[in-house]
């Protein structure tokens, strides 16, 4: 397997990047893919959202955020009064990785030696963006980016010091929003993710 470092293009910009991520094969997780799901949004975006991986949706669309979650994603951006236009989003792994269970193929969580291997792309991401704040959406991202010992439940909607970006934060994925037991629950987890946005809105 080659690094996803070597990989890299010589002359980085966004549109290159994707174009040579589509042959990464710097572990296993693109056998069983059915691409590479790069990350998507304006070059010049000042809010750069990371998810964990591409679902299963976005692995055979070829684009990120665009099935369930992505939608609840898309409803709280609006509720929070952030423009589509003025982000950015990307995951840390960018095959998606998923176990079978009868004619559906389920999400699995990556290992640390898979986001490890996919870093280089997100690094290079942040370097071509230069965003102006960092969401982690999700522990996987947050921990990621933000160290093992970074926990969403306690810190999240909290701007931290990072050399990634002048401002950094996390919350939740969308998706845990769908995973709550009832309607109640629900709203009540977006009402929170949305409120964690409307604290990013505020910074812009």
């Amino acid at each position: 397997m080659m690094p996803a470092a070597a990989a890299l293009p010589d002359r980085r910009t966004l549109r290159t990047l994707k174009s040579a991520a589509r042959g990464c094969r710097a572990c296993d997780l693109w056998r069983h893919a059915t691409q590479t799901v790069f990350g998507e949004g304006a070059a010049a975006a000042e809010v750069m959202l990371v998810g964990e991986q591409p679902g299963n949706d976005e692995d055979l669309s070829g684009h990120p955020f665009v099935g369930p979650a992505g939608r609840v994603l898309e409803d709280a951006l609006e509720q929070a009064g952030i423009p589509r236009d003025r982000i950015y989003v990307t995951n840390v792994v960018k095959h998606f990785k998923w176990e079978p269970r009868g004619k559906r193929r389920i999400h699995a969580k990556p290992k640390a030696g898979e986001i490890g291997a996919c870093r280089p792309w997100l690094d290079a991401e942040i370097a071509v963006l230069h965003p102006r704040i960092i969401v982690c959406l999700g522990a996987t991202a947050a921990k990621a980016l933000l160290g093992s010992s970074f926990k969403v439940s306690v810190d999240r909607g909290q701007f931290l010091k990072s050399s990634l970006a002048p401002l950094v934060t996390a919350t939740v994925h969308p998706s845990s929003i769908l995973r709550e037991p009832d309607s109640d629950a629900r709203k009540a987890a977006m009402r929170a993710f949305v409120k964690d946005l409307k604290k990013v809105r505020a910074k812009l």
